[in-house]
């Protein structure tokens, strides 16, 4: 069933044509290839730029490309027909995340759907079955429209001293409307799975969601040169539980799919575009028993994205955090599912071979299908194979 959604026109953007697209590709007998998408082919940019960090140094990343054009080494239907995990062939192509040797980060409790629903979950400590009623409970109390409240703000700090007195204060309001944003590390970097991998939930994790986000491309200067779509695959026992589980239930084998592709900014898209997209998602079952849609707004985010960079490296004045390769941002999700798939209170949970779809006309949809992170295919190419492979190719000066 993967299969029928790796077509172009159902993964490339809307606007493909005056879109400029930076994806990784496997190429057997070289490894992994830094590439230019376009809707029939694909073009060799390595000797541009052996990486995907590396180009997003470059001054006109954008232009660099357009004067290079590259070398043809594929159909685009092909490879992405080759994408599915199950597919992979020797001596053919498939596509990888688009991003290499940059850290993986994420902002957490970014918006204030998903924010109640952190509280819920560390108020149910990690039992979906209390969950309803504990919602019920807790908005009751703090209401489901915070979304007036500025992170940060004297407002948010007066509404911080009622709660505590009401006692209902949470650790994920502490972030989602006080001074200091959530910035973590999601994955490893080269440890991110691409569109047709398969994504990965730990085995004993029995209430768990994808989370549709946008995720940010950033360069070791603090500059935004791109983006592309995220699945921050959740676990919400775990991390119900306590959140000093935070790493258990974020960081797992496969649990980071970023793609397609990153969309690099230009003059036919910015980070006012990012500003207004709007996020479809799709969960299908394999057996076609079971489909649930979920959408999030990044006009409902509680902090500007740029203002999320910010939080992630440090203020201006002060950087406190500094990232050489650059780094991936996972902005949050507003999504967060309540539709009960196992009978009445018990809400959303993945099931093995679930298809979740992420999609936004002006980054194309990344499609990827769920299992077990100690199943499915191990991460074993990281940061010291690839300096291998490119010395080996003479691409590192």
């Amino acid at each position: 069933m993967i299969d029928t959604l790796l077509t172009p026109d159902h993964v490339l953007p809307r606007d493909h044509e005056q879109s400029v697209l930076v994806g990784r590709i496997w190429s057997e007998g070289l490894g992994p290839t830094l590439v230019r998408v376009c809707v029939d082919h694909v073009y060799d940019i390595s000797g541009l730029a052996p990486t995907s960090t590396a180009l997003l140094e470059m001054v006109d990343p954008v232009g660099a490309i357009r004067d290079f054009g590259g070398p043809r080494v594929g159909d685009t239907a092909a490879i992405l027909a080759n994408s599915a995990q199950d597919q992979h062939r020797g001596g053919t192509s498939w596509f990888l995340a688009p991003c290499d040797l940059q850290a993986i980060k994420a902002a957490g409790v970014t918006f204030v759907a998903s924010m109640l629903e952190r509280v819920i979950e560390e108020q149910a400590r990690g039992d979906a079955a209390r969950a309803e009623a504990v919602r019920k409970s807790v908005v009751s109390v703090i209401g489901d429209n915070l979304r007036s409240v500025k992170p940060g703000s004297e407002q948010a700090a007066r509404l911080r001293e009622v709660l505590i007195a009401q006692g209902v204060w949470s650790q994920y309001l502490e972030v989602g409307i006080g001074e200091d944003a959530e910035i973590f590390t999601k994955a490893q970097p080269m440890s991110a799975v691409g569109i047709g991998a398969d994504i990965g939930l730990h085995p004993k994790s029995v209430w768990n969601n994808p989370e549709p986000e946008i995720v940010l491309a950033v360069n070791s200067r603090g500059e935004t040169r791109g983006c592309a779509l995220g699945n921050d695959v959740n676990l919400r026992d775990f991390e119900g539980r306590s959140a000093l589980l935070l790493g258990k239930a974020k960081d797992n084998n496969a649990s980071a799919a970023i793609g397609p592709f990153i969309r690099l900014f230009d003059a036919h898209f910015g980070i006012d575009d990012v500003r207004r997209c709007e996020l479809a998602m799709q969960v299908s079952a394999a057996d076609g028993g079971f489909e649930m849609h979920g959408s999030s707004s990044l006009s409902m985010i509680s902090r500007d994205p740029l203002e999320l960079v910010e939080h992630a490296m440090g203020e201006p004045q002060c950087r406190t955090h500094q990232y050489p390769d650059g780094f991936m941002l996972y902005l949050g999700t507003m999504f967060a599912p309540t539709q009960d798939r196992h009978g009445p209170g018990q809400g959303f949970t993945h099931v093995l071979g679930d298809l979740v779809s992420v999609t936004t006309p002006a980054l194309g949809t990344l499609v990827n299908r769920v299992g077990h992170s100690d199943r499915i295919a191990p991460w074993t190419y990281g940061a010291s194979a690839l300096m291998r492979d490119l010395a080996r190719r003479g691409l590192l000066a």
